[in-house]
């Protein structure tokens, strides 16, 4: 291998791939990056068994070969490659050399051979704004389980209705839909994207063009966009039928202000229990919405906010940290709780967004 390339795009690349490599198996092979230069182009490659990727940048080649390096030692390296708008790779006896005119470092290689290959997913395929995509999977990813007892859960559940594209996910405490407009959108079924691979394909698809391919089957999903292929596996299971639980009937609607009840909810937290409770009351005058946090060792706090409210007088207590999470995916001034029973789900929306939906468990007092 023999090759020059700019020594910006490879950083990039190196990074994005590094991110991707198995730190926490204990195969070596998958703590590595796989460098193939071929053609015009050098194809920077890793994966975690559950998670890979593929970038291909163009390159110099003046003579082709593979290498496989350890991938936080490569990242590491080419960090720090600042002093040249380019960089030569060459291979010689089983060690990379990364010189630019003021640096030379020489890295030993790993077997290459051992590197397994990246899925080639083949199925239904959809071309999508990655703007939807971004959208639809930060409004609702926080709410997914962080553990794999439940794997349907712990992740990302897409489908489509109509003209609309949908994101959900749920912990079994609380809940949050999104629905994107996209016209013309084919019939999406079920596609379960594991909440463990979310963040990376987030951080993929920042760097990507306004537009992505997607791919699926069954078990994998991949995403292509020039010179860039990720691919994940995909849960196969059944997502819980998560409409039957929406109310259907509303006993008392609330309106405020998205950032005083943001506010007055920090406050709460001051005094808050271990288990993070917060109560939520709405009087006989039906003019303010009281919320109120105690704990023995720290005290107390009890705060009005000032709210439209239609329907009846109630108490329901609520976990706040589940509360706080929902704020980041409100858009707009204000926004709508809708109060069912007391022991029955809240539904929180954004007056000026009806696409997004927060459903929320209440706590036993």
């Amino acid at each position: 291998m023999n090759i020059t390339c700019t020594t910006e795009k490879l950083k990039n690349a190196v990074s994005l791939a590094e991110r991707m490599t198995g730190k926490a198996l204990t195969l070596p092979t998958l703590h590595a990056i796989l460098l193939i230069a071929s053609g015009k182009s050098i194809k920077v490659r890793s994966t975690n068994l559950t998670l890979g990727i593929e970038i291909e940048i163009p390159a110099n080649i003046e003579e082709e070969g593979t290498v496989l390096i350890k991938g936080e030692v490569l990242a590491s390296v080419c960090n720090h490659l600042n002093d040249a708008s380019e960089v030569r790779l060459t291979l010689e006896h089983d060690n990379l050399t990364i010189s630019t005119p003021q640096h030379t470092t020489v890295i030993k290689s790993l077997p290459a051979d051992d590197f397994p290959t990246l899925p080639a997913v083949e199925g239904e395929q959809v071309e999508i704004k990655t703007s939807v995509l971004q959208e639809g999977i930060r409004s609702v990813y926080f709410c997914a389980a962080i553990t794999d007892i439940k794997p349907e859960i712990a992740s990302i559940f897409i489908y489509s209705e109509e003209n609309n594209l949908c994101f959900v996910a749920t912990d079994s405490f609380r809940l949050a839909e999104k629905k994107i407009s996209v016209k013309g959108i084919p019939e999406i079924s079920k596609i379960l994207v594991p909440f463990k691979n979310i963040a990376d394909i987030l951080r993929v698809l920042d760097v990507a063009p306004e537009t992505i391919r997607i791919m699926y089957s069954r078990n994998q999903i991949a995403f292509f966009a020039n010179g860039l292929y990720l691919t994940s596996r995909l849960i196969d299971g059944g997502f819980p039928p998560y409409q039957l639980i929406i109310p259907k009937e509303t006993v008392t609607k609330v309106v405020l202000l998205k950032q005083e009840l943001l506010n007055t909810l920090r406050l709460s937290t001051i005094f808050a229990d271990k288990f993070f409770q917060v109560s939520f009351a709405i009087p006989e005058d039906k003019k303010t919405i009281t919320l109120s946090s105690k704990n023995s060792d720290v005290g107390s706090s009890v705060s009005t906010v000032d709210a439209a409210i239609e329907g009846e007088p109630i108490e329901v207590d609520f976990n706040l940290k589940y509360f706080l999470d929902v704020f980041q995916a409100l858009t707009g001034d204000s926004l709508t709780i809708s109060f069912t029973q007391p022991n029955k789900p809240i539904v929180v929306r954004s007056v000026s967004d009806p696409s997004f939906l927060y459903l929320l468990m209440p706590t036993n007092r």
